[in-house]
């Protein structure tokens, strides 16, 4: 069986996005677009999830593989900078980052590790400092919006994070502590949400980009295809510095360039497909943090018990069964009454973990003295009664 799922597959999705705006209210309505957006990204997770344990021997399913990884993450890291534009390190937007990302990692970090010792190693450690499988996510999104004040600042945010991701491919002493590797060469994709505004999805929104997107695609199909025997198939995790694979030290810089622009050219294309309107699964699209946090206990527990080891899974009816199961459960997952179940855990509340913010207790004190002066105002037979 290949690696990719046990080193290096460990993918994910994205956290909420940040909706809390100042606007009147019609400007808070769900955008329906993103939300579909989000809820596709998703099901791709896990759906290559799955086919990362079915690679070996099966080109067909390795191809496909390739794409994917090629444009899934990156475009949901994409939508998750673009919700982070608003990201300005008060304390209403960091008690958010905190139960709405850093308590989630806590608490997945502790339960993969306990089910991986339940299951496979009683010995497994428990360390917050290494995320397990798609956790990595998580980790870098925190740290992406700690520092997203630094980029609305910068006049290049863009051009200076595809450098510091290029710097990050040739430096292996940068090591695994909070998955930085992946936490710098995805950079890009998260401070190209952060420059983004709403016309640019309206631009690869439009009819002649759908139909454009066709053969670009195609094409895309053809490369990974020819790259099979010729590339790592490691490359586009982007976890590991240059030197990790034995290449030439330039290939690090080369590559990492080259796969943001297909990254990007591929993202285009999936929001140039990614439905307006209200569908069926649109309302999905707000529990996608809890099928990216929840389908890797089922993809893992399936590669403890050697699920993925049968022959069957050379078959191409397999692969297709395989597909349609990890699509149908990350859909089930990222339902209405799992998020209720699931809720204290992966969006509490909190309240009494934070100080309570100083210009909150002066409007609540202001609106009770207006209250009170109301009251006072009424006559005394209304009152009475």
């Amino acid at each position: 069986m290949t690696s990719s799922l046990r080193s290096h597959g460990d993918r994910k999705t994205p956290s909420p996005p940040d909706q809390q705006t100042q606007r009147p209210e019609p400007s808070r309505r769900r955008d329906a677009f993103f939300d579909n957006a989000k809820y596709l990204a998703i099901v791709l997770v896990g759906i290559g999830h799955a086919w990362g344990q079915i690679l070996d021997g099966n080109r067909t399913v390795e191809t496909l593989y390739r794409v994917l990884y090629t444009f899934h993450m990156p475009a949901f890291i994409v939508i998750s900078g673009y919700f982070s534009r608003s990201f300005d390190l008060s304390p209403k937007r960091v008690k958010r980052l905190i139960t709405g990302v850093a308590v989630p990692y806590l608490v997945f970090e502790v339960a993969y590790a306990l089910h991986r010792r339940l299951s496979e190693d009683p010995g497994n450690d428990i360390s917050l400092l290494d995320p397990t499988y798609l956790l990595w996510f998580l980790c870098a999104l925190f740290i992406w919006r700690l520092t997203t004040p630094i980029w609305q600042t910068l006049r290049w945010p863009l051009p200076i994070s595809l450098v510091i991701a290029a710097l990050a491919s040739v430096t292996p002493s940068i090591g695994d502590d909070l998955n930085m590797q992946r936490v710098l060469q995805f950079l890009p994709c998260f401070v190209l949400g952060l420059v983004l505004r709403p016309e640019h999805f309206q631009l690869v929104r439009r009819r002649s980009v759908r139909i454009m997107a066709v053969p670009v695609v195609a094409a895309a199909v053809a490369i990974a295809w020819w790259s099979v025997p010729r590339m790592e198939t490691g490359w586009f995790y982007r976890n590991a510095a240059v030197q990790a694979t034995g290449a030439p030290w330039w290939s690090g810089p080369v590559v990492t360039l080259a796969l943001f622009g297909c990254s990007l050219v591929l993202t285009a294309c999936f929001f140039a497909w990614v439905p307006g309107r209200r569908m069926w699964f649109t309302a999905l699209g707000a529990g996608t943090i809890y099928g990216y946090l929840l389908h890797g206990f089922l993809v893992k527990e399936g590669l403890f018990v050697g699920l993925f080891d049968k022959p069957v899974w050379d078959k191409p009816l397999a692969a297709v069964g395989l597909t349609v199961l990890a699509a149908s459960v990350v859909t089930l997952l990222c339902t209405k009454p799992v998020q209720r179940a699931l809720r204290f855990v992966v969006e509490p509340k909190m309240e009494w973990a934070f100080k309570r913010d100083a210009g909150d207790t002066a409007r609540a004190r202001e609106k009770s003295e207006q209250s009170g002066k109301r009251a006072v105002s009424e006559p005394r037979e209304k009152v009475s009664v």
